[in-house]
């Protein structure tokens, strides 16, 4: 809790306190909220009680958790909070995707990790030369779910939930609810999801970040 503290979460923001109480209930979740609206948060923290419930993970072993992000920004920020929060705990995360050498993240993966982040491309890459596998996944998060179909990941993304376990939680967040992304949430959801909205389904711009412009004279 002083970590959370310190980073200035005393307060859960409303995405927050209405995922906590579901995901730590085992139930499946379609979060829908703006960018920036704390979605990140929302299941990270949940995911490492999740993991602490569970066998250690061992050497060669996939991932308790896995997260799909649509962009190698985006995966490296869940990454950034993975490690922040999980470095108490002694929960490991590994973050890949595509655009560098691949050595350094086949090693990190080989040594055995309790989470993954990663985009859809580059982890069809590991599953294929058996790097790693998804069978002691029992917690999927899909992030941005309606960025990643607008980008063309929805066969990727079928194909490694695929290879993960039925009875797993399966956590969807997007800020736009379009039918495409409805489609999906029926396929990888158990029976009765439990759907949050917070605010419109408008995709407006968030009022809760601040943007700063700084004017710089010409020299």
């Amino acid at each position: 809790m002083s970590m959370i503290q310190n980073s200035g979460f005393a307060d859960p923001m409303p995405i927050q306190s209405q995922s906590f109480p579901i995901i730590l209930s085992g139930n499946d979740l379609i979060g829908i909220a703006q960018t920036g609206s704390g979605k990140t948060l929302a299941f990270l923290l949940p995911a490492l009680v999740h993991i602490s419930a569970q066998e250690p993970v061992r050497c060669g072993e996939g991932p308790i958790v896995l997260v799909l992000a649509p962009t190698r920004e985006l995966a490296m920020q869940i990454q950034e909070q993975f490690t922040k929060f999980g470095s108490k705990s002694k929960i490991s995360s590994v973050c890949i995707y595509g655009g560098i050498p691949k050595q350094y993240q086949e090693r990190d993966l080989q040594g055995g990790c309790d989470i993954v982040v990663a985009t859809p491309g580059r982890l069809i890459d590991f599953l294929e030369s058996g790097t790693t596998d998804l069978r002691r996944v029992t917690q999927l998060v899909l992030d941005e779910a309606d960025r990643m179909l607008d980008m063309g990941f929805e066969p990727q993304i079928r194909k490694i939930v695929g290879q993960i376990r039925p009875d797993r939680q399966t956590l969807m967040f997007s800020a736009t609810w379009p039918k495409q992304v409805r489609n999906m949430a029926l396929d990888f959801c158990q029976m009765n999801p439990i759907h949050i909205q917070i605010g419109d389904m408008e995709n407006n711009v968030n009022d809760d970040i601040e943007q700063q412009i700084e004017i710089v004279n010409k020299l």
